[in-house]
């Protein structure tokens, strides 16, 4: 016969304190000054993270840290650095361990979109013109997108893998959580007029799903997964500056008619996925798509 305390009920872990419990974890998001970077920065600060902050402009990092660290349980942190340089990154993990024992999570986040192309053409040579006699169309602007893009995201979890296994073993029913931010420009199939953003966000997507398998293939106890977002505002999808809060705006009848949701999506629609996948221990290798429907209706 089971004895009472196996009979008992298990509700206290079903608490939504319990189940996205990111207290007291630190954190490392790149490009967390403006965007769906800072979107992350505050998931995790709100709810007792401490979270270092790091990318190129110290005044926007600064910003950030006065504005949004006021009347909550965690930290924000500023440390600039500029992740598209090798050096840049081992500097920037020598700076963390000195100051952590470990890394709970890492968010790489810091991503740009360059050129745009008119794709629009009625004969091959009317797309070739548009495509490759543009002076705009150049390897070096490829290698730009794809090295912050792609390459950095690849740099920044090999760099850090210590830190991120050294919070795996120290803590029970833990295990270290890397989240690359992707774009559903890598899932869907047309060019959305910037083939060179498309192809490195499918690359970054890919990416995060080999990292994964060779960290476990290792032995290592570190999650690898991907947020794959829609429409949100940024200074990308803005094409400006941030407010002085370091924050960017989409009127919503922009896409009334563009997904199903009717509007783009907010601070709140990417916190929650935020929390979900840092703290789901059982998410390992995936893609998880916040597009309000877009592909769904799209198709991709």
């Amino acid at each position: 016969m089971a004895s009472d305390d196996a009979r008992a009920p298990n509700n206290e872990q079903f608490r939504l304190s319990n189940l996205f419990n990111v207290k007291d974890k630190i954190a490392l998001v790149t490009g967390g000054a403006s965007g769906i970077g800072l979107m992350a920065v505050q998931a995790l600060a709100v709810n007792g993270a401490k979270v270092y902050v790091a990318g190129r402009t110290e005044e926007k990092l600064e910003t950030v840290a006065k504005t949004y660290s006021q009347d909550i349980s965690g930290q924000i942190i500023p440390i600039a650095a500029d992740i598209t340089k090798k050096a840049d990154v081992a500097m920037l993990y020598d700076e963390i361990s000195q100051k952590e024992k470990h890394l709970d999570i890492l968010i790489n986040n810091a991503g740009i979109s360059t050129a745009t192309f008119n794709t629009e053409a009625g004969s091959a040579e009317e797309l070739k013109k548009a495509l490759f006699d543009n002076e705009k169309a150049t390897y070096e602007d490829w290698d730009a997108v794809y090295r912050t893009n792609v390459s950095q995201i690849y740099f920044m979890t090999t760099a850090f893998l210590p830190l991120l296994q050294r919070a795996s073993e120290s803590q029970h029913g833990w295990s270290a959580a890397v989240i690359n931010i992707s774009s559903i420009s890598g899932q869907v199939k047309t060019t959305q007029h910037h083939p060179q953003y498309n192809a490195s966000k499918a690359a970054a997507i890919h990416l995060t799903r080999m990292l994964a398998n060779e960290i476990q293939t290792n032995g290592l106890k570190i999650r690898v997964n991907d947020i794959a977002p829609g429409v949100f505002p940024s200074e990308m999808t803005t094409g400006g500056e941030s407010g002085a809060n370091q924050k960017s705006h989409i009127p919503k009848e922009q896409h009334e008619g563009k997904t199903p949701a009717a509007r783009p999506g907010n601070d709140r629609d990417m916190a929650s996925t935020v929390l979900f996948v840092a703290s789901n221990n059982f998410l390992n290798g995936q893609t998880i798509t916040v597009d309000g429907g877009y592909t769904l209706s799209s198709g991709r």
